[in-house]
């Protein structure tokens, strides 16, 4: 390597380290390499064109200062990118810069070179579960089609599933956004989607993922000084399903860089599928850039399944399991169980274990002394999402009013009943409440607290409303 192009490149570095988070410079400067100098064109090595982008994106201005302090003002930049293509190919091309304008591209000469060795899926991020050479998919097996029966409730996600499942990146669905509330299939319909993928397509390169494991795996990635390995990593995915998108709420670093890896994987004709407890429109503390994508494809909601499907669900459970059962049984388990999928199996599986382990004929009689028990030990999940709705709808106004910075003394109190319904029916921080009820501090839920509890001692009309509130959300 030419001993004047290091002596050059180091100079920039001392200014570049000056003038920069120490994190940033150990991410996007640690890594580069300097190549040559030829007159006042220095050349430099990145591992990828994401990485050049992002350097072009966010670190132009300071390397043209840089180089006019070490070069002079004619000086220019040349990259030079290396990475490893999906088939272990290697790619280089150079984009030239002129420091001159930060912001043009004066030439641009490609020039590939391939080595043609046997082609593999190279996986230089290691994920635990998942070998080096081959991805496994992490796809539940038990999570079918055949078992995700059709519903008024479901009956758009799961024909826009199937759609997607035979032509992946290949419809207007994408992103395929699957959203409602816990326990209603969101998870078992991606699941059914990659696993007819797989089926129909075993060449492409299917990931199932939670959004919280993604968020773990980019901040170790990130510790470990290996960001560029999780991004190459997740663009060479042709199917990537992740769920609870909503927990990337308030992750802005996580967010960041599953935008690129999102934009990459659009513009590149591969399928993206997402489960969210929202649509798009409700989520808070997600970049607009990133809701902005999410609805570019399809967003299908799943909802409570109706009777008759829920009697479906239950008739097609017991048939797998190979269990018979009273239709009389059936109806009245069905009629009792109307929150949502996971409760209505979780009160089938009951009734059949008390039955096995007392010897007993599963009979009506039976049914109802085990679905009593059933439903009042399940508590019921609520969301703050879900108790500033049904406050808003009862105060007859919408939720970014709910939220706002008015002082009008309806919505002040609307907004303190939001706050008080949060605390008494989610395990939610004071702080993570008032952040997702208009930003407020946690001793602004402090306060609302208090007052709501004042309030409903001294007046009678409020007290009403606490107790109405109460009723709609204890349902």
């Amino acid at each position: 390597m030419n001993v004047n192009a290091n002596s050059v490149w180091s100079d920039c570095l001392k200014f570049i380290k000056d003038n920069i988070q120490p994190q940033a410079y150990k991410t996007w400067f640690e890594p580069i390499k300097a190549v040559k100098l030829a007159d006042k064109v220095i050349s430099i090595e990145v591992p990828s064109k994401f990485f050049y982008e992002w350097l072009e994106e966010h670190y132009v201005k300071i390397l043209k200062v840089a180089l006019q302090k070490t070069l002079g003002d004619d000086a220019k930049l040349v990259y030079v990118i290396k990475m490893e293509n999906t088939f272990g190919n290697s790619h280089a091309f150079t984009e030239k810069i002129p420091s001159s304008n930060s912001s043009s591209i004066l030439t641009q000469n490609a020039t590939t070179s391939i080595n043609r060795s046997v082609p593999e899926l190279k996986n230089p991020f290691v994920i635990p579960g998942i070998k080096n050479v081959k991805v496994e998919s992490q796809l539940n097996p038990n999570y079918t089609f055949e078992n995700f029966l059709e519903g008024d409730s479901n009956r758009l996600a799961r024909n826009a599933g199937i759609a997607v499942a035979n032509k992946p990146g290949g419809t207007s669905f994408n992103p395929f956004l699957i959203f409602g509330g816990v326990g209603l299939g969101k998870t078992h319909l991606a699941n059914a989607i990659g696993i007819d993928i797989k089926k129909s397509y075993p060449e492409k390169t299917v990931l199932y993922t939670t959004a919280e494991k993604f968020t773990q795996q980019y901040i170790e990635a990130v510790k470990k000084n290996n960001r560029n390995d999780f991004i190459y990593f997740y663009q060479i995915i042709d199917v990537l399903i992740i769920d609870d998108i909503q927990f990337f709420s308030g992750k802005p670093g996580t967010q960041d860089v599953f935008f690129h890896i999102f934009n990459h994987l659009h513009q590149n004709g591969k399928q993206v599928i997402l489960t969210s407890d929202k649509p798009p429109v409700d989520m808070q503390d997600i970049e607009l850039r990133l809701l902005s994508r999410f609805k570019w494809g399809l967003s299908a909601e799943l909802q409570k399944p109706d009777f008759e499907t829920r009697v479906s669900i239950l008739k097609n459970k017991l048939y797998r399991d190979g269990i018979e059962m009273n239709e009389e049984v059936i109806h009245y388990v069905a009629k009792n169980i109307k929150s949502n999928v996971r409760e209505l199996e979780g009160a089938i599986i009951s009734l059949i274990a008390q039955a096995s382990f007392n010897r007993k004929e599963i009979n009506l009689s039976l049914a109802k002394e085990i679905i009593e028990k059933f439903v009042k030990n399940t508590k019921r999940e609520v969301s703050i999402d879900y108790i500033q709705k049904i406050v808003s709808d009862y105060f007859q106004m919408d939720i970014p009013t709910l939220q706002s910075k008015t002082r009008k003394r309806h919505i002040v109190q609307a907004r303190q009943l939001a706050m008080f319904f949060a605390k008494k029916y989610t395990k939610a921080s004071l702080a993570s409440i008032g952040s997702q009820i208009g930003k407020r501090d946690h001793a602004t839920v402090l306060h609302a607290c208090k007052t709501v509890d004042n309030l409903s001692s001294t007046d009678k009309q409020f007290r009403k409303f606490v107790e109405d509130l109460g009723k709609k959300l204890s349902v």
